[in-house]
């Protein structure tokens, strides 16, 4: 985390009734709306991690018997199944292959086979595989038959460009410690108002009070009045304040570009490796490298090394990928390049004592080399 988010949780406490705490709310709507890239969606900061901001958009939006058609493409995507499965959702999972975007074709023969369907759900950045999904064809789709759009944003608001008016979304949550490069336990979310107005008039009260997006509008101000609805984790707002700040004085395209530039060197750095990536150039993250671990290695033992030997932790695959891929992670703060080099240096020196020779010092000199070109 910058300094400068660590240093604002440390202050004085401020009453979360305190008049002056309500105005540290409107400034943090606004500056998610700049961050979403919305002038119409209604901002706040859900009181919960990224997951709450998932269930927070199925309790509200959805209503029991509803129909919900789910692309499923990763780890993160079977989560929504399981969610939407609790609100009693009529859910239809379309299931891709990991590691891939999601064909919106799939979406649109299915969307042919319902007389209504009241939601269709996406994971921007899907995590566990690597991938940067394209939203606008199946944000399309979802218009033409007059259903909201979800879309998980939790990877990639602030990291790359997440349009919410431009790719017609509803709902898009997000999380504090992936992009925003804050603490984890906030999760910034924007409605549009056809989203709204399906949360403040459901036929059912939402089986979750405390994730009731209708009821947290009104305390974030989108009501014809402000309604206190909890206890806000007063700290955590002041930090995610001081995170967006950062955002917005690097300027999103600069973040965007630096989130790239930093990607492609630790690729030029896998590669010279002679480790594989997962994804293709054109749909990979930027925040998440995927590499397939060479046959023979112990998948542990080579996570162990890094973090116990040098400090530095890589996650392992989730779901189809576990045991299979490293997950390798540069974003918000930690997309940097000495980050980069102290990785590959590192991998250059366990690799060959676990049984996968390299040419030392091959890794570092591909991604300076593609830095310098940069």
């Amino acid at each position: 985390m910058n300094p400068r988010v660590l240093k604002v949780m440390t202050q004085g406490m401020i009453g979360y009734l305190d008049p002056d705490f309500t105005k540290i709310m409107d400034e943090v709507t606004d500056l998610i709306r700049r961050v979403y890239q919305t002038k119409d969606g209604r901002t706040m900061a859900l009181s919960g991690t990224g997951m709450a901001g998932m269930e927070a958009g199925f309790a509200s939006l959805v209503e029991p018997g509803d129909t919900v058609i789910m692309c499923i493409y990763g780890y993160f995507c079977e989560r929504m199944v399981e969610i939407g499965t609790r609100v009693q959702a009529n859910v239809v999972p379309l299931r891709a292959d990991w590691g891939a975007p999601f064909p919106a074709e799939l979406l649109e023969q299915e969307l042919k086979k319902h007389k209504n369907v009241k939601m269709v759900s996406a994971v921007h950045a899907e995590t566990s595989t690597g991938v940067r999904q394209p939203l606008q064809d199946l944000s399309r789709l979802t218009r033409e038959h007059d259903a909201l759009f979800m879309v998980d944003a939790v990877t990639s608001l602030g990291g790359v460009e997440v349009a919410f008016d431009d790719w017609g979304m509803d709902y898009a949550y997000a999380a504090t410690q992936k992009c925003l490069g804050c603490p984890p336990g906030l999760s910034p979310v924007s409605l549009s108002e056809r989203a709204l107005h399906v949360a403040q008039n459901r036929k059912s009260k939402p089986f979750t009070w405390y994730l009731d997006l209708g009821m947290l509008a009104n305390y974030w101000g989108w009501g014809e009045k402000r309604v206190y609805h909890h206890t806000a984790p007063v700290s955590m707002i002041l930090a995610l304040r001081e995170g967006l700040r950062l955002v917005l004085e690097e300027g999103l395209e600069n973040r965007f570009k630096r989130h790239v530039r930093n990607a492609a060197a630790l690729a030029a750095g896998l590669r010279a490796l002679g480790l594989k990536l997962v994804v293709p150039d054109e749909y990979r993250l930027s925040q998440i490298t995927l590499v397939w671990i060479p046959d023979g290695i112990d998948d542990a033992e080579v996570r162990g090394r890094l973090l116990m030997s040098h400090g530095i932790e890589i996650g392992a695959g989730l779901g189809d990928f576990a045991g299979r891929v490293w997950r390798i992670g540069l974003m918000g703060e930690s997309s940097k390049q000495e980050n980069i080099i102290t990785l590959l240096s590192a991998l250059e020196k366990i690799l060959p004592e676990v049984g996968y020779e390299v040419a030392v010092g091959s890794g570092v000199k591909a991604a300076e080399d593609a830095l310098a070109s940069s």
